[in-house]
């Protein structure tokens, strides 16, 4: 079997192939290389922490555990749809109450449908894509033009001083993202041993502990659970002053107002502090919201097979959790000390370089298989005064 076959082959059997494509139509082969790709990430990151890793599964899983298919222009999950403007394409999410409260104000009308969709279908038609999508991030509504943005690596610039180089077991994770993307890096750097503690505000958790909870035990099964106030963080600051490592998934400002950003927080040797955006730091970017699949269409990872149509579910995030994790265990075997910041759709558009295949392909293309079963995630907070004992021994060790 060539190597073109093998991937088509390994594209079909994980599921993505029927996750990708039009619902009335066949399965979209097209970004088969995807998963080779994402294969070779996974393998890597097996190599520095003898952890194996399935990357079918970390793309696919989401959509067994949830029993989602393809529905072409409308994402997997149902939150996110693909809409011709006036010169091309964008996507517009609509997954939190508040981005549906400001569809009004978007299409600049009295008061929203109960479906909102076939209103915002006809008011892109008669725009720009690149002015509709300003103008719904202008009301802090996800939005992407397809394709604009470039590839791009991670950005890793120094943080405090360098550690010798270190393994993960045993060392401490503050996990302060939701959602997915780095939740799945936490998750996976906790299946390399380290002790992960995913920090959530009471009044406001993470939006996935609402959601089906299969899908929020596999993100989160394995971490302890700090309850914190992010507006009184001194006690916060504290978690991650002694933290080895620190995953972030806010936009940047959100920390920094509260003095709980990078350059903030007591340094310590070798610490790495991971930040996850959607669109990168640079100017109004840094203000964008994003979700996994309008971060995708920005990095112009679409199916073409009667494209475009979202490839499999919400990509860029699980695609963007492995990298994270990888960027991890790199950043500690090079003794930290790094900030590194990872865009998603920068993620989305390295995959959509990779040469295209042939969209319709004769190999099977089952459903996804549901990941092995995970341990329930803790209740919110329900670790607190074990992370403030672990806390204590840190500052009293580093005396």
């Amino acid at each position: 079997m060539s190597g073109v076959d093998s991937a088509a082959s390994d594209w079909g059997s994980s599921g993505l192939a029927y996750l990708s494509g039009l619902p009335d139509g066949a399965p979209d082969f097209s970004r088969s290389a995807v998963l080779a790709r994402a294969r070779r990430v996974a393998d890597e990151f097996r190599r520095r922490t003898a952890v194996g890793v399935d990357a079918a599964t970390i793309l696919a899983g989401r959509a067994a555990l949830l029993g989602v298919r393809r529905r072409g222009r409308i994402s997997a999950g149902g939150a996110t749809r693909l809409l011709a403007g006036r010169d091309g394409w964008l996507a517009i999410t609509l997954s939190r109450p508040d981005d549906v409260d400001a569809v009004p104000a978007l299409l600049e009308s009295a008061a929203a449908d109960d479906d909102p969709w076939p209103a915002l279908h006809e008011w892109a038609a008669s725009r720009r894509a690149a002015e509709a999508a300003e103008r719904a991030r202008l009301l802090g509504i996800p939005a992407a033009t397809l394709g604009e943005t470039p590839p791009a690596p991670p950005r890793v610039r120094p943080l405090g001083r360098t550690a010798p180089a270190r393994a993960l077991p045993g060392l401490l994770v503050a996990d302060l993202s939701s959602m997915w993307a780095g939740p799945l890096c936490g998750q996976l750097l906790a299946q390399a041993g380290a002790v992960v503690v995913k920090v959530e505000s009471p009044a406001r958790p993470d939006g996935t502990r609402a959601g089906p909870a299969a899908f929020f035990d596999w993100m989160n099964g394995g971490k302890l659970s700090y309850a914190g106030d992010f507006d009184n963080p001194a006690a916060l600051r504290t978690l991650l002053g002694v933290a080895d490592v620190v995953i972030e998934g806010s936009r940047p400002a959100a920390l920094a107002r509260r003095g709980l950003g990078p350059d903030d927080v007591a340094p310590r040797d070798g610490r790495v502090w991971l930040r996850i955006t959607g669109h990168g730091t640079d100017a109004q970017h840094a203000c964008w919201v994003a979700f996994g699949d309008d971060a995708a269409v920005s990095g112009g990872l679409v199916g073409t097979g009667g494209g475009p149509v979202f490839c499999a579910d919400a990509i860029a995030d699980p695609l963007t959790g492995l990298h994270a994790g990888l960027a991890v265990a790199e950043s500690l075997g090079r003794g930290g000390g790094e900030l590194i910041e990872m865009s998603m759709a920068a993620v989305a558009a390295t995959y959509a370089a990779l040469p295209l295949a042939a969209a319709q392909s004769g190999y099977p293309a089952p459903p996804p298989q549901l990941p092995p079963p995970s341990m329930p995630a803790a209740q919110l907070g329900a670790d607190n005064a074990v992370v403030e004992r672990l806390v204590a021994e840190r500052r009293f060790a580093a005396c």
